[in-house]
């Protein structure tokens, strides 16, 4: 059997650089312990691949069938282009759900940052696999805690770890235990009036970020809503005959909530403008169930449209009056600055000319350039000693177009 070619793979969509690679050491360790125990491919489950390294090398080895669950968009589509340059076929996606989990024998995952993602992970393999179904987690010893066994223990009767090699470790977890008739996510937190939702991947959970705080001080203070709305073409078109009795139609704010997570932006907007027309989209799968579950407990499903896409790439051009932003500064485990600017340079497309980016961002980061010269002019709103936010109005022509 030929060896996998690790190195073609690549992790487009998502942000490339040389100290970002698309593959690891666990990824090869729990391809390596896959084969050692004879997988089946229709009885395998692939949690968390990256950007395709388990899959493919699995498929290359002559597995078939195997179902895999990516949170991230920009993932999911990663591994369908490697997928597609390599040639190869047999695997199918699925979110974390019975259908992927169907009498699943043997799970493999990459281990989430996030204890309650994982909480949530371990339960579903528990609640929805066979009786005999062995989880192999894997992770970068660095990153990985004592807490990961025992969330692991609540799930399996039996949780080993593995000598670590290549300064990566395996976690071995079998015999599911009984489940709870509930599972134990999603989660509900009330916050002033906002009801906010949560699945285990969501960024920040139930709570709200102190970075969404800060910028949710500033809607409530400052007159972010534009006075005349644009008229696009469509408009007239696109005009429901409740928008017409009501005299809305293209006067109507379109707002965007970018890496809406829970959608605390995007429900809080919509609940304080009542005829606003909000969309939130992120790239996790898990924010956007967590979204959707928030705009419906806030009574705001009607007006609030949640789609999981990457930087809002399937949403049409200039077609925003405002964009409300808390970018994330950390790729995986790295910081990078790369994520934040792919959704700056996302705004720039998205947003009408003379429409607003509302940002917030780590003061330490100084963004502010970067948005004047992919924006257009930038206002300092606030400063506390950890987080900026910024207004940047769009330019009929981007500064550097």
């Amino acid at each position: 059997m030929p060896e996998f070619p690790y190195s073609r793979l690549r992790r487009w969509p998502d942000v490339e650089a040389d100290n970002l690679q698309a593959h690891d050491p666990t990824d090869l360790l729990l391809v390596e312990r896959a084969l050692a125990l004879g997988a089946d491919g229709a009885a395998t489950v692939v949690i968390g691949d990256e950007y395709g390294a388990i899959t493919l090398a699995l498929v290359q080895a002559g597995l078939r069938g195997i179902r895999v669950h990516q949170d991230l968009a920009t993932g999911r589509r990663a591994l369908q282009r490697n997928a597609e340059d390599l040639g190869l076929t047999g695997f199918t996606a699925h979110e974390l759900d019975q259908s992927l989990l169907a009498d699943a024998r043997l799970v493999l995952l990459q281990l989430p940052k996030s204890l309650a993602e994982l909480e949530e992970i371990a339960d579903a393999v528990a609640r929805w696999a066979a009786p005999d179904a062995v989880l192999v987690a894997g992770g970068r010893v660095k990153h990985m805690t004592l807490t990961q066994n025992e969330v692991l223990g609540r799930s399996f009767a039996h949780v080993q770890p593995q000598r670590a090699e290549r300064k990566s470790r395996l976690i071995i977890a079998s015999e599911p235990l009984p489940v709870p008739a509930e599972p134990p996510f999603p989660v509900t937190a009330q916050h002033d009036g906002l009801t906010l939702v949560a699945h285990g991947g969501a960024f920040a959970g139930a709570r709200l970020d102190i970075g969404t705080r800060v910028l949710l001080d500033v809607l409530g203070g400052e007159a972010v809503r534009p006075a005349s709305p644009a008229r696009r073409p469509g408009d007239e078109g696109d005009r429901s005959e409740s928008e017409e009795a009501e005299g809305h139609g293209a006067e109507t704010p379109r707002v965007l909530d970018l890496g809406c997570g829970t959608g605390a932006l995007a429900v809080s907007y919509a609940l304080a403008h009542p005829d606003a027309r909000v969309t939130a989209t992120d790239r996790s799968a898990a924010a956007v169930s967590s979204a959707r579950a928030t705009a419906a407990a806030n009574g705001v499903s009607e007006r609030v449209t949640v789609t999981h896409d990457d930087a809002g790439s399937a949403l049409p051009d200039a077609s925003f009056d405002i964009v409300l932003l808390n970018p994330p500064f950390h790729l995986g485990a790295s910081v990078h600055t790369g994520a934040a600017t792919r959704l700056f340079e996302a705004a720039a497309r998205l947003l009408r000319p003379g429409g607003e980016l509302l940002t917030v961002y780590n003061s330490s980061l100084g963004y502010r350039p970067e948005l004047a010269r992919l924006i257009g002019p930038t206002t300092q709103l606030q400063r506390t000693p950890k987080f900026t936010v910024t207004r940047s109005v769009r330019a009929s022509e981007t500064p550097d177009s």
